[in-house]
């Protein structure tokens, strides 16, 4: 535990209007969505559909919202859910769901109708940011009625659809930025006491404790683990001080905490959490080991 000395706001008092907006003038533009996303998401229209779902109204024009699609659409296959860049400062969350729709994406779509929003939150991508320009953590708001425009859409989106998710995997990183930044941040505009977690070195999943789905998490575990390292559970046998479920897996009960992987009816989902910081990581790791987790993931799908 540790005494929160965050730049802004009085300590032990939530943030006010006046607080938040000194927040976002902190922030600033470190990488562009435009080039470095959506390029990359119109290479793919070839051979998928590639739709606008909504757009930022903090900067429509510049943060527009894409989701890709399977063109080989049929009732028969399973409908699968990928989302990414949830935290737009989780990068290869966006850049593993893109490199999965590029290398593999054709492959899977012969046995799933694939539904893939790589970057659901473009300004948080651009300023390297957990929150979004209200300081709003879109993580913690998929439920109706969001406050976070960017959950909100994605929501309105899958509902507008109508179609049964069999599965829905939502791709995240957990870093050393957590630490020093995010979960000061988090206290201060809170007004509470910051409680740092221990960051686990390498990859682990988190599931649904409301539907754990234990073999699903196990198949992903498993392909990640011939890629990259699985996280050891620290010496209270926990990830991020939850106990552990079985080796890289923790459980949280997603929908009540908003999550973004519980806020869809599948029955089966997870989060992954890459850890880009180890000693090491490289940017092509992360993404490999987030390509690996979806291939599990619908490797163990394609064996019920």
């Amino acid at each position: 535990m540790s005494e929160n000395n965050y730049p802004i706001g009085t300590q032990g008092t939530p943030w006010n209007d006046k607080d938040k907006q000194c927040w976002f003038n902190l922030q600033t533009i470190k990488r562009s969505y435009q080039s470095e996303v959506v390029t990359l998401i119109n290479e793919l229209d070839n051979d998928f559909e590639v739709e606008q779902y909504g757009a930022l109204s903090f900067d429509p024009t510049r943060y527009p919202l894409f989701i890709i699609k399977s063109k080989q659409w049929a009732s028969n296959k399973p409908n699968i859910l990928i989302t990414g860049g949830v935290h737009g400062y989780e990068t290869s969350g966006v850049h593993g769901a893109l490199h999965f729709m590029k290398t593999l994406g054709m492959k899977y779509a012969k046995e799933f109708n694939l539904l893939v929003a790589p970057c659901i939150s473009p300004w948080g991508y651009e300023t390297i940011n957990r929150w979004n320009p209200a300081a709003i953590d879109p993580n913690r708001s998929f439920y109706s009625p969001s406050p976070a425009p960017e959950s909100a859409a994605l929501i309105n989106y899958i509902k507008a659809q109508n179609i049964p998710l069999l599965a829905h995997i939502d791709l995240h990183e957990t870093t050393d930025t957590d630490n020093s930044e995010f979960r000061p941040a988090l206290a201060a505009r809170d007004g509470k006491v910051n409680t740092n977690w221990n960051i686990p070195d390498g990859f682990y999943l988190v599931a649904d404790s409301n539907k754990p789905e234990p073999q699903f998490q196990k198949a992903i575990i498993d392909t990640v683990a011939n890629v990259t390292q699985i996280a050891p559970s620290d010496e209270n046998n926990q990830l991020i001080g939850v106990p552990l479920e079985q080796h890289g897996v923790i459980n949280y009960a997603a929908r009540e905490l908003g999550l973004c992987m519980g806020f869809t009816d599948a029955q089966y989902v997870t989060t992954t959490e890459v850890y880009p910081d180890s000693p090491t990581a490289t940017d092509e790791l992360c993404i490999t080991a987030q390509v690996a987790a979806i291939k599990g993931a619908l490797d163990h799908l394609l064996t019920k």
